[in-house]
């Protein structure tokens, strides 16, 4: 997630340098041909490139906005993740028997750790990489860690350790019927947000909108280069590569908010809240060693 107003201009140039390029390739090109071949070349009115510049704009604004409404649900589930995290922990810890308070506390803190391990390892499963890393392992026991290679969905593997534990709690009468059944609802909460971040990862964004919208650009920068090349000149080159650079900027940024999970600048900082929700949990697990909010690479957080 980018959290700095004043992002490096090489980041920003990077996204776009090779569409700009094409660009001023092209615009020098009809400058060229305005010089040596200018009985050639077609005029043409100013009407033309301002209706097509408008309806791109409104293509662009259509896309921003479908791209930021699939960056802000990625977002609002993950809020949830957090929410149902804390929850869970809290009703472990209080719903235990007292005079079951040993076998208890190994229980809870066993969930309690998992559970952090799950927060991980979903994100790192979002953005394709390895699942059961470093991390998710000092948080897991040497037998779940053998389970869960044995599972092609680690996070679900997880959640399904989360009911077996919670089936031997009701079993040993550690809880009641109704304290099971309210964990057994905030771990299906968090199956449910699971999913719906699985959703949101897999369902591909149009890919013909995108190259539409992409070919009308560079459409209009054409007409908009011969528009302005019998007006302004030698002006036209910078002229038009100011606009094609704004409006590949925005094409840009839509792109990117519309994959939440493609581990980039602009992805949902997934990281930043599964080490969040393990500082909330170990203290109020009250452990000792309790880590540090994640801080900022540059000028975003993952």
């Amino acid at each position: 997630m980018l959290i700095e107003k004043r992002i490096p201009f090489r980041y920003i140039f990077r996204k776009i340098k090779w569409d700009v390029f094409r660009v001023l390739l092209f615009s020098i090109a009809f400058h060229l041909l305005k010089l040596f071949v200018a009985d050639y070349l077609p005029i043409i009115p100013f009407q033309l490139p301002t209706i097509l510049g408008t309806s791109i704009s409104l293509l662009l604004a259509f896309r921003v906005n479908q791209s930021y409404d699939r960056w802000w649900e990625a977002r609002k589930v993950w809020g949830a993740i957090v929410n149902d995290s804390r929850s869970l922990v809290l009703q472990l810890k209080t719903f235990i028997r007292d005079d079951y308070q040993r076998f208890g506390e190994e229980a809870v803190t066993r969930m309690s750790f998992r559970q952090i391990a799950w927060c991980y390892c979903l994100g790192q499963s979002l953005r394709g990489l390895e699942p059961i890393a470093e991390k998710q392992q000092e948080h897991l026991q040497e037998e779940e860690i053998g389970f869960l290679r044995t599972q092609n969905n680690k996070p679900y593997g997880l959640l399904m350790l989360h009911m077996n534990d919670l089936k031997e709690l009701h079993e040993r009468e550690v809880i009641n019927a109704y304290q099971q059944v309210q964990l057994d609802n905030t771990i299906v909460r968090l199956c449910d947000s699971m999913g719906k971040a699985e959703r949101i990862n897999n369902t591909v964004f149009p890919v013909t909108y995108s190259l539409f919208v992409h070919f009308f650009i560079y459409l209009f920068l054409i007409i908009l280069s011969l528009a302005l090349v019998e007006t302004v000149g030698i002006f036209e080159i910078p002229i038009l590569v100011l606009i094609a650079s704004t409006f590949f900027l925005i094409e840009k940024t839509a792109r990117h908010m519309q994959d939440p999970f493609r581990n980039k600048p602009t992805d949902t900082s997934v990281t930043a809240i599964a080490r969040t929700i393990e500082i909330n949990i170990k203290q109020v697990l009250q452990k000792p060693e309790v880590p540090k909010p994640l801080t900022p690479e540059a000028f975003y957080l993952m």
